[in-house]
């Protein structure tokens, strides 16, 4: 019985595999290497293609014996999706639904589903939990909460899932061989990292009038290893019979953008230099989660604190600068 990996090349994917290999799971990814990395995955059967192409997923749940899903395959660039929804909607939605259709037919019946913390918009008030009213405010958004809700409706015809909505993914492998590429990222932590190490000029620092402690946004940072931990511990609870299920995965503590640049200036021994620029349109000043769900269904909680994933991210952009990262 074998685990399939959708986008399973990319950062957050690759870091999954590894742990599922690691703990003794039979495993193969499906990626159209678009943005992910078949460097990433060392001895792990690649099938590259896309998700809507049912054929393929035909030929790798036969020749596999596929048992279950972790679906991350998706376009994620929030700017991008405002200027270009058809293409949003056509790979996010459209290809989930065709990936789902072929498993069925092939007697795939669990599936993990890669959702995010965007599906909330603004919170009006935080912690967040998976009750909160949903206000996405992005195509990127949209397209996640449309196949949350495609999915809830496909347990009445077999199909068993669990959505995980989670927070700021962040941080490198522990051994610093994979990490998030900062070519391909906006997110905060790689920009600070490509800011230390002189590959950019000063960090622009979006905002510092928020009614936030300190001015900046405050956001809930989870390590990507524990991430990965968070849906290997949801595969688990679908394989031991636990019904369709949609949960938020973070930490539960909040940081704001100049708490993440004091530590890596304190884990660098580096000052970040930054300039204020304006807010950037829909940021909510805070939003964390509550992962009293998480923690209660699945057993899972995170490990790593923001030092952990500071220190393994400077580990790994310091050791990845001299080349190209991937």
């Amino acid at each position: 019985m074998t685990v399939l990996v959708t986008g399973g090349a990319g950062y957050i994917g690759s870091h999954t595999v590894r742990l599922l290999v690691e703990q003794d799971h039979d495993v193969v990814v499906l990626d159209s290497l678009e943005f992910g990395d078949k460097a990433r995955l060392v001895d792990i059967p690649l099938f590259e293609g896309d998700i809507a192409d049912g054929r393929l997923i035909d030929k790798i749940c036969r020749k596999h014996d596929i048992s279950e899903v972790i679906h991350f395959a998706a376009y994620k660039a929030v700017g991008e999706s405002m200027e270009q929804p058809l293409r949003y909607y056509n790979n996010n939605v459209s290809g989930s639904i065709a990936l789902v259709r072929a498993l069925l037919s092939n007697g795939v019946d669990r599936l993990v589903f890669s959702s995010s913390a965007g599906v909330y918009g603004t919170p009006s008030s935080v912690p967040i939990s998976e009750d909160a009213p949903l206000h996405p405010e992005s195509v990127y958004a949209e397209t996640k909460v449309v196949v949350e809700k495609f999915l809830a409706s496909c347990n009445e015809i077999g199909l068993r899932s669990v959505s995980m909505r989670y927070f700021n993914a962040a941080g490198a492998s522990s051994d610093a061989s994979i990490g998030e590429d900062w070519s391909m990222s906006q997110n905060l932590v790689p920009l600070i990292m490509k800011t230390l190490l002189g590959h950019s000029g000063n960090l622009s620092l979006n905002g510092n009038d928020y009614p936030t402690p300190d001015g900046t946004c405050i956001r809930d940072y989870i390590h990507v290893e524990d991430l990965a931990d968070a849906h290997i511990k949801a595969l688990e609870y679908l394989a031991n019979g636990g019904s369709t299920l949609v949960c938020n995965v973070g930490t539960g503590i909040g940081h704001s953008v100049l708490d993440v640049i004091a530590m890596a200036e304190s884990v660098s021994g580096q000052r970040v230099p930054y300039n204020i620029v304006g807010r950037r349109p829909g940021d909510p000043a805070s939003g964390y989660a509550n992962p009293a769900l998480v923690q209660e269904v699945l057993g899972w909680k995170s490990t790593h604190d923001l030092r952990d994933i500071i220190t393994s991210a400077w580990n790994w952009h310091r050791k990845s600068a001299i080349t190209p990262q991937r």
